[in-house]
């Protein structure tokens, strides 16, 4: 539905003007976005620092970390040994002692051999200190498929985190997310993983990064900052009335562009982006489905036991009496992830997606 038009807001002829003389922003890409915000907040925080695999002298696997080393120095962005639980170990130990470690895990499945640092020391030492030892660190996965890679480097292990007590799970899935979630991941007193869709890192969003520092930085300034609060918050990425298509990180474009093709076939759907899965917006998530009365789950992993499953559940739970159909899912296989020719398959897609929404009851 299109607002209602103010005339007390229309702008003054010099204003409108004004407006239409204003450069565009550029187009950036979600790399320059995650780059830009471990620049930034280095630059604010001194206790903040970057390692992990290549991400020094080279500047990442995928560049993300590119240009931190020469600005800040070896001791500020540094290489380190191929040994992910090492890595981990350290950072718990550097945070333990005032510093903000941002590290990063060169592939998601490459994280596994750190997870017993994560889950049982860094996840959990707040709550064994009751409060006295934070770990304010941020665990920097590039994760998800769609890139033609292989096992091991396609792996979509949020629900393992997620289902771990202690630890803060996000993913963003715009450019300006990209740069604001992870200056409040950085900025948090609790450990966060950053979870980072590898097949967004190239896509590109007018979006000036310049502008999203200042509204960051700056609580005071005008506008407020899409992504500043984003913790818990889930946003509602395009609005609709007939079902609700709900979704994080790599999922969302797809669900986007599923919309769409869904409303030239009559359907409006609406698409929320949790963005933040732990914590859970389930103020928003329950707004959605009593508005629409249909939901579909979209996410990469397998369905099985997955964060796909917990969101199903959710809404049955609290939505239950206002569902015209049930809840589905569509997910990635129960499968190990396939190779590069068969990938397309195992992804949700817009087929998919729309094959479902064909499923849904649709009868009063």
């Amino acid at each position: 539905m299109a607002p209602a038009t103010d005339t007390a807001t229309t702008p003054a002829p010099a204003a409108a003007d004004a407006s239409r003389s204003a450069p565009a922003p550029k187009a950036t890409t979600f790399a320059a976005a995650l780059n830009t915000a471990m620049s930034d907040a280095m630059e604010a925080d001194t206790s903040v620092c970057v390692f992990g695999e290549d991400v020094g002298t080279l500047g990442g696997v995928f560049r993300i970390t590119d240009g931190l080393t020469q600005r800040f120095g070896e001791h500020r962005c540094f290489d380190t040994p191929l040994a992910e639980s090492g890595i981990a170990g350290m950072a718990t130990g550097m945070a333990i002692n005032g510093m903000k470690p941002v590290i990063e895990m060169q592939f998601d499945a490459f994280a596994y051999p750190a997870l017993e640092q994560i889950f049982s020391h860094i996840a959990k030492l707040a709550n064994r200190t009751r409060g006295r030892v934070r770990l304010p660190m941020v665990i920097r996965v590039p994760y998800g498929g769609g890139v033609g890679g292989v096992e091991h480097h396609c792996d979509s292990s949020e629900a393992y985190y997620a289902h771990t007590p202690g630890l803060k799970v996000y993913t963003p899935a715009t450019v300006a997310d990209a740069y604001l979630m992870l200056r409040e991941a950085i900025d948090s007193a609790d450990p966060v993983v950053f979870f980072e869709p590898k097949k967004l890192y190239w896509t590109k969003e007018p979006v000036d990064l310049a502008a999203l520092r200042e509204q960051y930085e700056d609580p005071h300034s005008s506008g407020t900052a899409a992504g500043v609060g984003a913790e818990g918050r889930a946003v509602v990425a395009r609005e609709g009335t007939d079902v609700s298509l709900i979704s994080y990180g790599p999922s969302v474009s797809v669900a986007l562009k599923a919309a769409e093709a869904a409303a030239e076939e009559g359907i409006s759907a609406e698409v929320l982006d949790l963005r933040s899965i732990v914590p859970f917006d389930d103020a928003a998530l329950t707004a959605t489905v009593e508005k629409t009365g249909r939901a579909v789950v979209i996410a990469e992993p397998q369905g099985f036991v997955s964060v796909a499953g917990e969101i199903v559940a959710r809404i049955q739970e609290r939505c239950f009496h206002s569902l015209a159909s049930p809840v589905r899912r569509v997910t990635g296989f129960d499968i190990p992830y396939p190779s590069p020719k068969l990938e397309e398959h195992h992804l949700p897609s817009v087929e998919r997606i729309l094959d479902t929404l064909d499923e849904l009851q649709w009868e009063d």
